[in-house]
């Protein structure tokens, strides 16, 4: 087995200094699609890992300690891609072409950054709550659940900008194959979280239903931008409901 779709996975999806061989090929970029889900498992190890040496620490500080390490882990990467997301929505007043052009812009307006504080303090609450009810299960199963949305992102949803690094992915997807690792991923959750993992599956499907919805509707697919703001949205989701059951 070829190791070098996981490494551009695990490049792409977190900060750590990872240095790849080369340039990769269109086809190896399209299979590090498949390991996303384990990028996200094993960003949840080390959550929990980060959680089991917190013990002692006080909740607040603990729960604060716990959302740095996620956000670091990532580079902010995808907190970029809600930012650029949650402009583009208000600004582009439903235009397609207008909303695309405002993604591009690097430069991040008011509603980008009220849209991440809300994100942020939603999570913070749901780890705070997650931490005093002993349910840090979730610390694995939401970056899971995360990172296979992506990978189901792409094998349901249109690319919408030609060229570059989503373009390759979409277009050198194995299909049976991504649908094995979702099965495969949703299995996982379950033996992981029990009831409590196919609560934050169902919160899942239903999220991704309504925000593959927004995307199909505005854009006719998606982009890196709507990939990364998917991802932060079904996190903070699952993390919300799992500290509301």
């Amino acid at each position: 087995m070829n190791p070098l779709p996981f490494w551009i996975a695990l490049q792409f999806l977190s900060s750590l200094p990872i240095r790849l061989p080369g340039m990769p090929q269109p086809q190896e970029l399209g299979r590090s699609l498949l390991w996303y889900p384990l990028v996200g498992l094993l960003l949840g190890a080390g959550l929990y890992g980060i959680d089991c040496l917190l013990s002692a620490t006080p909740a607040l500080l603990h729960a604060a300690l716990l959302l740095t390490a996620w956000v670091l882990f990532s580079g902010g990467l995808h907190l970029d891609g809600l930012a650029d997301s949650a402009d583009a929505w208000l600004g582009g007043f439903g235009d397609r072409e207008r909303t695309l052009s405002i993604m591009k812009d690097p430069r991040s307006g008011p509603i980008a950054v009220v849209t991440l504080v809300l994100v942020l303090l939603l999570k913070f609450c749901a780890l705070l709550a997650l931490i005093e009810q002993r349910q840090t299960v979730a610390l694995v199963v939401a970056p899971l659940i995360g990172r296979s949305a992506l990978l189901g992102l792409f094998l349901v949803t249109p690319y919408v900008r030609a060229g570059g690094l989503g373009q390759a992915l979409a277009d050198h997807l194995p299909r049976r194959a991504g649908w094995q690792v979702l099965l495969l991923s949703a299995a996982a959750c379950l033996g992981l979280a029990g009831w409590h993992g196919a609560l934050a599956l169902l919160l899942a499907v239903v999220c991704f239903g309504w925000l593959r919805h927004l995307m199909l509707r505005r854009l006719g697919g998606t982009t890196g931008d709507t990939a990364g703001a998917l991802l932060e949205l079904l996190e903070m989701a699952v993390l919300v409901g799992l500290a509301l059951a």
